[in-house]
């Protein structure tokens, strides 16, 4: 029996109380104790929105955190944030200001335990809390100390799992490691970027994931994509590796992406949490829309592995597209569980 239960990839749009709309990297609206209190309530708002929506793994909806790589790192010590260097990310495909790595990291105590436990206490659905993989962090700031990606990506790797840890021990039902470095950097996927997602989760018992795609619906990420050509092939030379992984889902886009359907064949063993809703434009999808995607999926992934669920983040979308598009892809769920299960 196929339960098609639907889930959010991670980000959620901020609401206008607690941050600039509309915006990636948005600055928060208020600060200290205010801010703290703020960041449950949008919390709990969302954790609500989604199972009005239909939405059967609940996300915090990274509330608490301005960028889904820096909200971890900020809980980082042997990080200088203080003296930003601009680099080259996702192999140059843009360029931001990021931190600098000066000494050994370590964590400075719990990262993601007050939303975890906020979303625990107010949900009864499963629930679903995202990091940066190893690899996705190791592109995303500036190295002083390590001098080999590889050491400093285990580094990072040891810290992610004493997180992910306290977040099982916290009542987290899937802990979801985001990698959109993997469709970079397909070589190095094979040589140590798998390894160091076993070493994040190394002793979870929990449900595990990764997240892979081409990015958030921002001008730089759409430039690019419009360089890749007709077929987006990249993720042939990984997806073999990840089916051999001890990772259990693998999530991808498939809603207007260019990503041949039929690669998905090659995620064998794998829940595939499957991409219906694209992040990149403003119409809001049907629910026939979201079905039409599942049922192409489900000539090559078995049904039952099949949760619906979005391209990307949309933490820089318009609140109330995001949620006419969540709700879209609650009742394309349901038409599935009707058609398919």
């Amino acid at each position: 029996m196929a339960d098609f239960a639907a889930t959010v990839a991670g980000s959620l749009p901020k609401p206008f109380w607690l941050a600039e709309p509309n915006t990636l990297w948005a600055p928060w609206r208020t600060e200290g104790e205010e801010l703290t209190r703020a960041k449950r309530d949008a919390t709990i708002l969302v954790v609500k929105l989604q199972e009005d929506a239909g939405i059967a793994i609940v996300s915090d909806g990274e509330q608490s955190r301005r960028h889904f790589v820096h909200g971890f790192l900020e809980f980082v010590d042997g990080i200088d944030f203080a003296h930003q260097v601009p680099m080259g990310i996702r192999n140059n495909r843009y360029t931001a200001m990021v931190p600098t790595v000066t000494g050994p990291v370590s964590l400075r105590g719990r990262v993601h335990a007050d939303e975890a436990r906020t979303a625990r206490a107010h949900t009864r659905a499963k629930l679903k809390i995202t990091m940066p993989g190893p690899m996705t962090i190791v592109d995303t700031i500036a190295d002083r100390h390590y001098g080999d990606r590889t050491e400093m990506a285990m580094a990072f790797a040891d810290l992610l799992n004493l997180e992910a840890r306290a977040l099982e021990a916290d009542g987290v039902d899937t802990i979801q490691f985001d990698e959109p470095a993997f469709n970079v950097y397909m070589d190095a996927v094979k040589e140590w970027g798998i390894e160091a997602l076993h070493r994040a989760i190394d002793g979870l018992s929990c449900t595990t994931a990764v997240h892979i795609c081409y990015g958030y619906g921002i001008k730089a990420n759409l430039e690019w994509k419009q360089s890749l050509g007709g077929k987006w092939t990249q993720y042939e030379a990984i997806f073999p590796a990840l089916a051999e992984s001890r990772i259990k889902q693998v999530s991808v886009e498939a809603r207007n992406a260019k990503v041949p359907i039929e690669l998905l064949a090659l995620l064998k063993g794998k829940d595939v949490l499957l991409g219906c809703i694209d992040v990149g434009n403003e119409t809001v999808e049907t629910a026939e829309d979201v079905f039409r995607t599942i049922e192409q999926a489900a000539e090559f992934v078995p049904v039952e592995r099949i949760f619906p669920c979005t391209n990307c983040g949309m933490a820089p979308m318009e609140w109330d597209l995001a949620w006419a598009k969540l709700t879209a892809l609650g009742a394309g769920a349901a038409l599935a569980r009707e058609r398919l299960g």
